[in-house]
């Protein structure tokens, strides 16, 4: 792993310089010279700045628009800013969801000559808030739960690769709709290490960390009047702790059984492949007289539903969503009788047919609001519900008019973005047209 300075500009790519300002990326962006590097983070004018909710962090952070593109910028010290670039560049080569990172800037200095602190810049992850906005709309405590549910999936997902963290908590995660759960993004890795495997201490110390720090945070926005008086923040941090330890335990644990039950070796895997991780290998051993039979995952995934989703269409979603476009793929290829047909061909057809014309009969002003596949699952969602209301199936053309008009249209778009299912929407609680908080989550698309 780059530790230092010295090992990780190995890993990072050319580096642009200009005078004493140098940007070090694997894709050097010459527009980034264009900012005002010789101001303070903290003292950047509003016209390169753009109006995104900020988690907590104990650095300056600012967003800004860069040739279609909008960048986060972290004012760090320089051999941290280059150690976190180089960690974020290895967790992405190990598709851990986190930031993308961009580079580095230093040699950075004032109008009076003096020095500035380094740079790091990462891309902002789009359709995505910290916690605080998610809590601070008084969601429901079954939205709390699934908040804690996609960060315990981040956090397994990085022990399995070695990842330790070092400084779990909401403030430094990013939660995105995935269909009727979220999924959580590593934004901050700077206090992180990454190892061969990591020992039972160092996951139990992140644990213990995570829950600490998630009940101060939720108490914090307690005391601010930020939360709804039903969440429980004990009961919430040990949730996390819960669920955790099921995940892991499905994923790692030696399960025994009967040599002649060995349909349970494929019931294990299907189980894995439920929880959206494909496995690379089993270990499967017998005992000396061959009557038990012991199995163990040796190599997991994540992502095993957006995996053959891609494979068969392209298609690049949260796991989730891949989920849901899958059961409607099938359904499309049960009701057209091709099941015996080749799988991709179906499914091209099904894009050109089903998912292509839903998404582009959609308002192009109103598809912002959400990610194309989020809003397929939530047409397929509202296509149920007004079919069991009018006691027949409704053509998907119809449906996606009736959501257009009466779901999408009134919707704010943080709450689109921070996933209420339509049938969780408090009508009281819609923005008028014109209301600064409608505009400015409509900058976070």
């Amino acid at each position: 792993m780059a530790s230092d300075r010295g090992r990780a500009t190995e890993e990072v790519g050319a580096t642009v310089e200009t005078e004493q300002l140098q940007i070090t990326s694997a894709t050097p962006d010459s527009a980034l010279l264009d900012l005002p590097w010789r101001l303070p983070l903290a003292d950047w004018p509003t016209d390169v700045l753009a109006a995104l909710p900020r988690g907590i962090s104990r650095h300056v952070v600012r967003f800004v628009r860069l040739d279609g593109r909008v960048l986060a910028i972290k004012e760090i010290s320089e051999s941290v800013a280059f150690r976190e670039y180089g960690l974020l560049r290895q967790l992405r080569k190990l598709e851990i969801p986190g930031v993308v990172p961009l580079g580095v800037v230093t040699g950075r200095r004032d109008d009076d000559g003096e020095p500035l602190e380094a740079a790091l810049v990462t891309e902002h992850l789009a359709f995505s808030l910290p916690y605080r906005a998610v809590f601070s709309q008084a969601l429901r405590p079954a939205t709390a739960t699934r908040l804690i549910d996609a960060l315990a999936v981040l956090l397994v997902r990085l022990h399995l690769v070695g990842f330790y963290w070092g400084d779990v908590s909401l403030s430094n995660t990013l939660f995105r709709r995935d269909a009727h759960q979220f999924a959580a993004y590593l934004v901050d890795a700077e206090t992180g290490d990454l190892h061969r495997t990591l020992s039972q201490g160092q996951r139990e110390y992140d644990l213990d960390l995570a829950r600490t720090n998630i009940i101060g945070e939720l108490m914090d926005l307690a005391a601010g009047e930020l939360l709804d008086d039903e969440v429980d923040e004990v009961g919430i941090g040990d949730a996390l702790i819960a669920r955790y330890s099921e995940l892991w335990e499905a994923l790692t644990g030696v399960e025994s059984f009967a040599s002649d039950e060995r349909w349970r070796v494929a019931a294990r895997i299907e189980r894995l492949n439920d929880l959206g991780f494909d496995v690379g290998e089993l270990s499967i051993t017998t005992d000396i007289d061959g009557t038990t039979v012991r199995i163990q995952p040796q190599v997991v995934d994540a992502g095993h539903h957006s995996r053959r989703l891609f494979r068969l269409t392209g298609l690049d979603v949260q796991d989730n969503q891949a989920r849901r476009l899958l059961n409607d793929l099938d359904s499309y290829q049960a009701a057209t009788e091709r099941q015996e047909e080749d799988p991709q061909l179906v499914a091209h057809d099904w894009l050109q047919n089903v998912f292509h014309p839903t998404v582009r009969a959609v308002p192009r002003d109103l598809r912002r609001k959400l990610e194309p596949a989020q809003l397929f699952h939530e047409i397929l969602d509202h296509r149920w519900f007004i079919s069991e209301q009018a006691g027949h199936d409704v053509p998907m053309p119809e449906t996606t008019r009736s959501y257009v008009e009466h779901v999408l249209r009134h919707r704010p778009d943080e709450k689109a973005i921070l996933g209420l299912a339509p049938g969780e929407e408090d009508p009281d609680d819609v923005a008028e047209p014109g209301d600064p908080e409608d505009d400015h989550f409509h900058l976070s698309t």
